[in-house]
């Protein structure tokens, strides 16, 4: 991994260009944050001030970014007070940005089968970096599988896209991935037609049991959700010896490595160590986290 990323953290009055909500209040935000958007990469997040009544800040990872038009995009979910208050903002209005912060994921050309997985709050960096994918890297052939117990954030819709593995019933996949002809599927409980009725990390198994010892040799996963979900993609990953980066979700205080008040145990060549999530992170090598 590269060296922590503070000294290219900018404080920034953004303003509020779009505000969309969607069910189960997720919402997706818009915001003008020229110098956060001119270096932001995928797996990093911004640390916002959600509103003048609330002076902790929260995290969140970044969708979308625009260097050219100078925008950042996030999904989130209101959850507590300050998400809440964040809902409550209009277009037009201000919002205190810092960022970007943190390690992102750094993408192996040497392994072109890119294979993304997101769950929950955990989907915006796997947008991300597909998009970061189709700009930069048109050698390599990511396929994207997302996971929601919530209605998802998006229009779901049938693909016109053949995921090898996954049965035909399985349809639905998130339109702006189709539209940037990357292949997508979703995974849910909760029985929504064209939708595959599991676990992400089984419907991750059918695709890579779908490809030949070469093949396999070709991938890399990139994962980012809840931490029950990271421990089985990790676990996934080793089960068929594929290197993988996943990036932690974790409370922040300050969001800049001040206050190790997101601390979590990795493994090193001298032992474990407590590393911090917000600058040390948050992508970490899966096998360092979930041994």
């Amino acid at each position: 991994m590269q060296e922590n990323t503070r000294n290219t953290i900018f404080i920034e009055d953004a303003e509020i260009l779009a505000q969309h909500a969607f069910a189960e209040e997720q919402f997706v935000l818009r915001v003008k944050a020229p110098k956060c958007a001119a270096s932001a990469k995928p797996g990093q997040f911004a640390h916002i001030q959600c509103d003048p009544q609330r002076l902790m800040r929260r995290p969140l990872s970044i969708m979308r970014v625009s260097a050219t038009e100078g925008w950042v995009e996030f999904l989130y979910k209101a959850v507590g007070a300050g998400t809440a208050l964040l809902a409550q903002r209009q277009v037009g209005e201000t919002v205190n940005v810092m960022g970007p912060i943190g390690r992102p994921f750094e993408l192996n050309t040497d392994k072109p089968r890119a294979l993304l997985l997101g769950g929950g709050v955990g989907i915006p960096p796997m947008i991300c970096l597909s998009e970061s994918i189709k700009e930069e890297h048109s050698g390599m052939t990511p396929v994207v599988f997302m996971g929601s117990e919530v209605p998802f954030p998006f229009d779901r819709k049938a693909s016109e896209m053949v995921v090898n593995g996954i049965d035909q019933s399985v349809s639905d996949c998130l339109p702006l991935l189709e539209e940037w002809n990357i292949p997508s599927r979703l995974a849910s409980l909760q029985g929504y037609d064209g939708v595959y009725k599991g676990y992400i990390t089984d419907l991750a198994r059918d695709w890579l049991n779908s490809l030949n010892d070469e093949e396999k040799q070709q991938v890399e996963i990139y994962s980012c959700g809840p931490t029950p979900m990271l421990k089985a993609v990790a676990a996934l990953a080793k089960e068929f010896n594929i290197p993988c980066q996943v990036s932690l979700e974790e409370y922040m205080a300050c969001a800049v490595g001040g206050c190790a008040g997101c601390v979590v145990k990795v493994m090193t060549e001298d032992g474990e160590v407590m590393k911090r999530v917000c600058v040390d992170g948050p992508v970490f090598d899966a096998e360092t986290v979930f041994s």
